[in-house]
């Protein structure tokens, strides 16, 4: 037999926190939350507030400029107008709107002061002088009518100053925003103004709007042409690399031939030893087969590599690499272009000297001949070159000048990238030599190299 409880059952009590629970606690709930809701709204505002401040920290205008001078330009102009506005406005509202002495003061400070802000921070000197000049307009609401009212004439100057500033440095988005508050105030403080008074608030909208209108075109044409010079600057880098790389894949498809070569050879000599060499054991003719059947596979490999570093243009190209024995044939075509040209070297010495110079300092010499010519060919038409060919001890002696142009350059041949140059700097680093190359004095171009008779173990790339 159950009996009712003296009190409610605690189990079915409902919470004091329960939301479908009438009463003075929902309420509170109801409260708390709304206030906790205007809290985080309050919060999230401040901190774009925040970040909008935080964003205005910006460099100084000009601060990229070479001259000190030009830097500190801006600085001077917004103090010039600060030591102007500051005493005018002052007198002018003293004299004319009868404010008192220390308010006018007050005032004139306020709406001129923050121009020396806005040459870093313009958004934040724009927060202040639009606050100063709202404020500072009331006194002047019950002065004469003949006087020019909401905004006096100072303020009109100092506020397109810093326009100026704002448009150079701020986006159209904060431009349009800052124009909208402007027309807000003019309207809004003109409502209260005498009707017979000069109105200076649709001049303020028109000049502010112009001006930040005519400053942020200026600042994207700016920015535009930054842009297009800093792409035109990669595009260039680009192309210099890609040249390069081009000019090491053409030197590497041309020694291919230089190595086959002598790859060749060592296969031949390896295949026909046990032939010419009698008395052979059994394990030297192995150590031979061994050899040929290497340097077979070799050139098989270079074949590969070879096909990998063709272009497509050059699939078909299989003329032999020339050489300083071709140079004549080389002069002889120059001529022929319309080029006087001279070539000069010991003919005996380089003769008896020639099997001593190393096929890929052979090639090399004969390409920076070639490149050398055609410079002139591009870029000096009509002028003689003279082409000296000489030994130095352990070094060949590549020589080329060329006077200055005597017929005009053609417009398409005078915006020479100086990629020709790149490639003889790749064959004499190749080689372990030196380049040097300049204008002369005369107009003319010199082309000297130096390169080593031996190529070295480990060149220079």
């Amino acid at each position: 037999m159950s009996t009712a409880p003296d009190s409610p059952d605690q189990s079915t009590r409902p919470p004091d926190d329960d939301p479908d629970r009438p009463g003075p606690g929902r309420a509170a709930d109801g409260w708390r939350r709304r206030l906790r809701d205007a809290g985080g709204r309050l919060t999230s505002f401040g901190a774009r507030l925040a970040s909008a401040v935080d964003g205005d920290r910006t460099e100084p205008l000009l601060a990229h400029a070479p001259q000190r001078w030009v830097r500190m330009l801006p600085y001077l102009i917004m103090l010039g107008f600060v030591a102007v506005l500051i005493p005018v406005t002052t007198q002018v509202l003293s004299n004319d709107y009868g404010v008192s002495g220390g308010l006018a003061g007050a005032i004139a400070v306020a709406q001129a002061a923050p121009l020396l802000l806005a040459v870093t921070r313009p958004l934040t000197a724009w927060y202040i002088m639009i606050v100063a000049d709202v404020l500072g307009s009331i006194p002047l609401l019950q002065g004469d009518a003949h006087h020019p009212s909401p905004w006096t004439p100072m303020v009109v100057v100092g506020y397109l100053a810093l326009c100026v500033a704002l448009a150079l440095r701020q986006s159209r988005r904060a431009l349009i925003g800052i124009w909208l508050v402007t027309v807000g105030a003019s309207i809004v403080v003109g409502l209260f103004r005498d009707s017979t008074s000069q109105d200076t608030g649709v001049l303020l909208i028109v000049l502010s709007g112009g001006v930040l209108l005519l400053g942020a075109l200026m600042r994207e044409r700016g920015e535009a042409q930054r842009r297009l010079v800093e792409q035109e600057t990669i595009s260039e880098a680009e192309r210099t690399r890609r040249t390069l790389l081009e000019e090491r894949a053409r030197i590497a498809r041309e020694l291919h031939d230089v190595v086959a070569h002598h790859m060749s050879v060592i296969t031949v000599q390896a295949d026909s030893a046990p032939y010419r060499l009698q008395g052979l054991s059994g394990e030297v003719r192995k150590e031979f087969a061994s050899i040929a059947a290497g340097a077979r596979e070799s050139l098989t490999e270079m074949r590969r590599l070879l096909a990998v570093l063709r272009s497509e243009e050059a699939q078909g190209d299989l003329t032999p690499q020339p050489g300083l024995a071709q140079l004549r044939q080389l002069v002889e075509a120059t001529i022929r272009g319309g080029v006087p040209t001279e070539l000069s070297y010991p003919e005996l010495t380089l003769v008896r000297e020639l099997a001593e110079v190393s096929p890929a300092v052979d090639l090399s010499a004969y390409r920076i001949v070639q490149e050398a010519l055609a410079n002139v060919v591009r870029h000096a038409p009509g002028a003689r070159a003279q082409i000296s060919i000489g030994l130095d001890a352990d070094a060949l002696l590549v020589l080329v000048v060329n006077g200055p142009a005597l017929k005009p350059v053609a417009p398409l041949e005078s915006s020479g990238t100086g990629h020709g140059l790149v490639g003889m700097g790749e064959r004499v680093r190749l080689v372990g030599g030196t380049l040097d190359v300049g204008p002369l004095p005369d107009g003319g171009f010199r082309v000297a190299a130096r390169l080593p008779l031996a190529v070295p173990d480990s060149p220079t790339v």
